[in-house]
């Protein structure tokens, strides 16, 4: 059953293209007007709002006046550099007429992919939020290639769900759920409310329709849904084309949630304690070791010895004194550094290292202890 949005911590919103842009008169102002009320009123409640949001390249099109057939990559690229701005200037005006702030982040999937590049992601959009900003995430289509051609914002708003520990994904659409088939096909389709695991059977229900100025379909949505609830967030996919959208959502209209897997933050870090080969290697002292089992996150000065060379971001394992490996994690420092700082308590390391760095050396965020459940919540 859906709980109200007001009850959710963090809830990342995805914004299809045929949402935002009519082909024939642009942006559609007053459906993003209702939008940003609905926006607001989730801050106001507590809530941490992100927005993955298409149409720069629809909205582009309609700025440069480029022809309605099938656009080359460059032209889509042009297009996308236009609207990214119009886009940008539509989310600033409509949220900062509630009061609320936001910020323009563009990224392309390989930037929640490699470590080094998702570490400052997530840091950037972590104090937009802080900040009390709504992070605006569009994919940076005017140098993407792969995906600009098939379409990820359904997975790359995924990919942000997960990072940042969102416990709700909502795939704003042109179709209200999921269907037993295609509705548009086959008029005896059943709706589908509920999925508790997407299946192969679930998958075969998606057909390949995709709307006329989005790039995706229900598929793409789907493989949103795994990356998503693998991770431990929940996932909404809901018709976009109400006015005020995500109030319906509370009202119950229409919509399928997909189950997460898991809590958050024991999914994610599962994740990398199984998936990820250790590019180097920590040992740490009894009182680091102590400090890392109640939650704690490594700092410098527990480290005795560094073994391997690695980059930060890279995943690295912490030994104890007797060698066994107790934590893995995602490491903020590459092993110049680190070597520089271990052993040194952490109001001395922007001395050492000669710029303002991070006080941990893995954040507990990032960091698996072996045998411990890592649902801690202090802070450093």
């Amino acid at each position: 059953m859906l709980k109200q949005l007001k009850d959710y911590r963090r809830i990342v919103i995805k914004i299809g293209s045929a949402l935002l842009v009519d082909r024939a008169t642009g942006l559609k102002q007053s459906w993003l007007e209702s939008l940003g009320q609905d926006i607001a009123n989730l801050s106001r409640a507590g809530v941490e709002v992100l927005v993955v949001s298409s149409g720069a390249i629809a909205l582009g099109r309609t700025v440069l006046g480029l022809p309605k057939k099938s656009l080359k990559l460059e032209e889509s690229q042009a297009a996308a550099a236009a609207g990214q701005i119009a886009l940008a200037k539509a989310y600033a005006d409509v949220l900062g007429g509630h009061g609320v702030k936001s910020g323009q982040i563009l990224l392309t999937l390989s930037d929640t992919e490699e470590r080094r590049r998702y570490l400052n992601a997530r840091a950037t959009i972590e104090t937009l939020l802080k900040l009390g900003a709504v992070p605006i995430i569009n994919e940076n289509d005017t140098v993407a290639t792969t995906e600009i051609r098939y379409g990820d914002n359904d997975r790359l708003a995924a990919r942000v769900a997960t990072m940042m520990g969102a416990d709700l994904l909502i795939l704003l659409s042109d179709i209200d759920g999921l269907y037993t088939a295609p509705p548009h096909k086959d008029p005896n389709a059943q709706f589908i409310p509920l999925v508790a695991s997407i299946t192969p059977q679930i998958e075969a229900m998606a057909g390949a329709a995709a709307s006329e100025l989005s790039r995706g379909g229900m598929k793409t949505k789907l493989d949103a849904g795994k990356i998503a609830n693998a991770a431990g967030t929940a996932m909404i996919i809901t018709s976009g084309t109400r006015m005020a959208p995500l109030s319906a959502i509370d009202r119950g209209e229409r919509a399928t949630l997909f189950e997460p897997s898991n809590a958050p933050v024991n999914a994610w870090k599962t994740w990398i304690s199984g998936n990820l080969e250790p590019a180097g290697r920590l040992t740490v002292d009894a009182g680091a070791a102590k400090a890392l089992k109640s939650g704690k996150s490594l700092l410098p000065a527990g480290l005795k010895e560094i073994e391997g060379q690695f980059e930060r971001g890279d995943t690295v394992a912490v030994l104890n004194e007797d060698g066994r490996e107790i934590a893995r994690g995602l490491i903020a420092y590459d092993a110049d550094d680190a070597r520089k700082i271990a052993g040194h308590k952490s109001d001395e390391i922007s001395a050492i290292l000669g710029y303002d760095a991070r006080s941990a050396m893995i954040h507990r965020n990032d960091l698996v202890v072996r045998g411990v459940n890592a649902l801690k919540t202090e802070e450093v």
